[in-house]
């Protein structure tokens, strides 16, 4: 599998290697979570799901899921799961680092792919690893909607994740309780904004997850209003800052502003 990798990457012009070689690592981890028979137990969510699913024009970083009721239940060992990935993972060929951790919320590992960089091309550093982090929500809010479907990229994954509209009220409680300001939030909003018309998202699931952290109620479904004020207090060179080193094309930056994305807010 790492030969199928390195012939994929080193096809592309330099630029692209380091987030194409991501991502077919990502697709890969999602490969390995069907094989060693995870799947019915997570969820994908957040933006890589909405970049694998509904090609989403940019790259991401980070693997997220939220644990299956069913499997809340049953307490998912993420331990021996972990375990279970990066021996796949060594069984493929790759030279793996995995540093893993477990609480009472969230379960991570992180999965550093030492060489690859070099292999690929874009970096002459033997030592320089390439990272990718697992994330699991282990107590997620209630209300989320699940479909299974088949992903062809690089190579055919069946994936469990959350529907359109419960993906977007992840990304709408990210907006509103993230601490920082994270450009990709305010680029993947457009998207949910703009891709399918009509599209809402799943009001239960936005509400119970406010209600988990503790953050202010919606008044009423007034989400809009909500995510408006977030914005107007935001450092929109810092949004920009963060989202370019992701984006497909440079020049959508050129397109989002504060001003385009009030309007859409306010167009319902």
């Amino acid at each position: 599998m790492k030969d199928h990798l390195l012939q994929t990457t080193r096809a592309e012009p330099i630029e692209r290697r380091a987030n194409l070689a991501r991502e077919y690592l990502q697709i890969y981890l999602l490969r390995v979570l069907h094989e060693v028979g995870a799947t019915a137990e997570l969820a994908f969510v957040g933006g890589t799901a909405l970049r694998v699913l509904h090609r989403l024009p940019r790259f991401s970083e980070d693997l997220d899921f939220s644990l299956e009721p069913a499997a809340k239940r049953a307490k998912l060992d993420a331990a021996r799961l972990f375990t279970r990935i990066e021996r796949a993972l060594l069984d493929a060929g790759y030279d793996l680092a995995v540093k893993a951790r477990s609480e009472r919320t969230v379960a991570h590992a992180f999965f550093r792919f030492r060489g690859v960089p070099r292999e690929v091309g874009w970096s002459r550093d033997p030592e320089q690893a390439l990272s990718i982090k697992l994330e699991i929500d282990l107590r997620p809010p209630h209300g989320a909607l699940v479909e299974t479907t088949l992903v062809q990229r690089f190579f055919p994954v069946s994936v469990r994740h959350y529907d359109l509209p419960s993906l977007f009220a992840g990304k709408l409680h990210a907006i509103l309780a993230r601490r920082w300001a994270k450009g990709r939030d305010w680029f993947d909003l457009v998207w949910y904004l703009t891709a399918q018309a009509g599209l809402e998202p799943n009001l239960e699931l936005l509400r119970n997850a406010i209600e988990q952290t503790g953050h202010a109620a919606l008044q009423g479904d007034d989400w809009r209003r909500a995510v408006v004020g977030r914005l107007d207090a935001l450092d929109w060179k810092a949004v920009l800052a963060d989202l370019r080193p992701f984006v497909e094309r440079q020049a959508d930056l050129d397109m989002l502003s504060k001003e385009a994305i009030r309007k859409l807010l306010e167009r319902a």
